[in-house]
Formats: structure tokens, C-alpha cells, sequence
């Protein structure tokens, strides 16, 4: 199968074209390249004949247009999207334009692409949909999300992925083009971009920095590892029931404060310093509306396709420290660029 992976240089989508060519599949990557993509996420791969990179906006309709022309594609994964809150809350409209237009303009291209196809063709084509629990707001002490949950999007983020996920299935409803959606939870593992909780906690450990925890670090997080939630997508995208959505969840929740104390453990075992890395926790001015608990029901899922999240919480905490131990120039190149795990997303007056 020929899939086009939109922002296959970013942290989840890169896992997604690293799993898709170990498993035999094509790849178009197309992605913009903004500040949080990196192709050494996909360098193990590049050279394959299987590769191919498109350096394409996907907001861009023609450039869009002239990828599917070039590849025909028998099935796209849509992950290119801003996901960052803290972000989001700075520049609410760059969100707007990247997840809601992108989407919009993807879809109408993968339309006019699946219009052209006839006979075996057409009828496997498929459109993937990757989006985020975030859509459907936050949980108090108990429950779980699930796909019938009624979404209560909370930040600019994530109501630019809810508008995101309504616009893919009113282009099945519509046009019948055959789509399918997935929700995950928090993902974490190797080559995460340093502005999320796991690698901003790591690095600046690895640095000697404070490490903010924001507001009491009581939030709970369902937790996923990336190289699961690859597996998780492509197997949606190839056995998942059209018009259907799917939640992806890791059977891992935990509060922020009890993540970040064990990263520190492990910090203290691969890289010591002079004191416990615990003691530069300092707690922080909350995000505004920072939703409070996030837990998936992924039964569905389970029950229909038999996928499983395999790497317990424990191990794969464990294991992304290390990486990020081991792959210092990987993360040193992006401090080079700039980036420093400033803080982003308070609202100012």
C-alpha cells in the first residue's frame, strides 16, 4: 500500500513512517517543516526506495493537489497539525489555519483524488484521521472517555482538532469519501520535541535546570507510547470500519507530579548529578484552562481489531530516558536552533 503521511517528520508521524516502511508499505511524507519537525526523525528510513518527502503546506491547496497527482496515493494518514497548548494560547490563529484549513483543504484534494480512482482502486481507498482526546474536554475524579463521548473542546488547540474531526466526517457523510478517525491519549517515547511535559522535564534535568511542574502537577494524563499508538494507527487505517472512530488509549493514567517524580528516579540511575534530580521540581503558574483528567475507554478498539498497548508505563518511561541520555547531539541540534524550553501560554492582560 502507497500511503501519504502528512507531517511525517514530527513525533508522531515520523513513528507512523517508521513502522509503515518496516512494514513494507510506501511512503509519501509530506510535511512544511515547521519549527517542531525534524527529517533526522525519519533518517533510518530515507534511503529506502519505499521513501519519498514532499516539503509541502498543507494548507497549500495546489502544492496539495500536485502531490496527489505525482503519487496517487491508495490511502492517506493525516497527522500535520499545531498540537501544542501552551502555544495555541500565543498564536490561537496559526492553530485555526494549520488544523482546521489544512484538514479542509487535504480533504477536498483526497476527494478529487478518490473521484479519479475506479474499480479495486477506489474501493480501498482510505482516509485516516488522526486527532486527540483533548477534543472532548476534561474528566473529573471518575470515568472515561469513549467514542460516543460528547465533545467540550477547552483551548484554542483543542477546538481547532474538534473542527478538524466534525470537517472529516461531514466529507463522509457529504461525498462519501471513505474515512475513518482515531482520538489517542498523551503519547511520549524517543524524538518527542522538547515543549511537552516528558522531554521538557528530561532535558532541563539533563541541564541542570528547574524543572516547572505546572500548578500542583495533579492533572491526570492517560499515557501512550508512540511506537503503540503507530501500531494502534495502522492498523485502524487498514482493518477500522469505514465512518467509524476509534479511541486509542494507553491503560496507563497518572497524575503529572507522580510522571515527572519518576523521570527524576530514572535520571538520578542513567545521568547523577551532585543532588536528587527531584529537588529542582518548582510548581508553576497553571496553563489557563488546563483541563484537569484525561482517561480512554479504548474497549472498542480492543474488541473489533484485538490491538493492545504493549509497553507498560514503567518500561517505557524508562526507556525514553534513556534515549534522550543517549542521543544528546539529537536534542542539542534543536537547542541550537534556538529552542530552549522557554515558556509559552500565559495570557497576558
Amino acid at each position: 500500500m502507497k500511503i501519504l503521511i502528512t507531517g511525517g517528520a514530527g513525533f508522531i508521524g515520523s513513528a507512523v513512517v517508521r513502522r509503515a516502511i518496516a512494514d513494507g508499505h510506501e511512503v509519501v511524507n509530506l510535511d512544511a517543516l515547521t519549527y517542531s519537525a525534524n527529517l533526522e526523525n525519519v533518517a533510518d528510513v530515507a534511503g529506502s526506495p519505499r521513501y519519498a518527502f514532499e516539503h509541502v503546506d498543507v494548507a497549500d491547496g495546489a502544492a496539495v493537489a500536485q502531490v496527489f497527482a505525482r503519487h496517487r496515493p491508495d490511502a492517506v494518514m493525516h497527522l500535520a497539525a499545531e498540537s501544542h497548548n501552551d502555544r495555541a494560547i500565543e498564536d490561537p490563529l496559526s492553530f485555526v489555519r494549520s488544523n482546521v484549513m489544512g484538514t479542509a483543504v487535504l480533504l477536498d484534494a483526497a476527494r478529487s483524488h478518490w473521484n479519479g480512482l475506479s474499480g479495486p482502486a477506489k474501493a480501498a481507498f482510505r482516509f485516516h484521521h488522526v486527532s486527540t482526546d483533548e477534543v472532548f474536554g476534561a474528566l473529573g475524579e471518575e470515568g472515561a472517555f469513549c467514542e460516543t463521548t460528547p465533545y467540550n473542546p477547552n483551548s484554542p488547540y483543542s477546538a481547532s482538532k474538534a473542527g478538524a474531526d466534525h470537517l472529516v466526517r461531514a466529507w463522509g457523510r457529504t461525498f462519501g469519501l471513505p474515512i475513518v478517525l482515531t482520538n489517542c491519549a498523551n503519547n511520549y517515547g524517543p524524538y518527542q520535541f522538547p515543549e511537552k511535559l516528558i522531554p521538557t522535564v528530561i532535558l532541563r534535568a539533563l541541564e541542570g535546570k528547574t524543572i516547572p511542574v505546572y500548578g500542583d502537577g495533579r492533572q491526570v494524563r492517560d499515557w501512550l507510547h508512540v511506537d503503540d499508538h503507530a501500531d494502534a494507527l495502522l492498523l485502524v487505517l487498514e482493518k477500522g470500519r469505514l465512518g467509524e472512530t476509534y479511541l486509542i488509549g494507553g491503560d496507563s493514567t497518572q497524575r503529572n507530579i507522580e510522571v515527572v517524580r519518576t523521570l527524576c528516579e530514572h535520571l538520578d540511575r542513567l545521568a547523577p548529578a551532585n543532588n536528587p534530580h527531584a529537588e529542582r521540581i518548582t510548581f508553576v503558574t497553571d496553563r489557563p484552562g488546563h483541563d484537569f483528567r484525561y482517561s480512554i475507554d479504548a474497549t472498542k478498539l480492543k474488541d473489533e481489531l484485538g490491538w493492545a498497548p504493549r509497553t507498560p508505563l514503567a518500561d517505557g518511561l524508562a526507556e525514553t530516558v534513556r534515549w534522550y541520555v543517549e542521543n544528546h547531539g539529537w536534542w542539542q541540534g534543536i537547542r541550537d536552533r534556538g529552542f530552549h524550553s522557554e515558556r509559552l501560554g500565559l495570557v497576558k492582560a
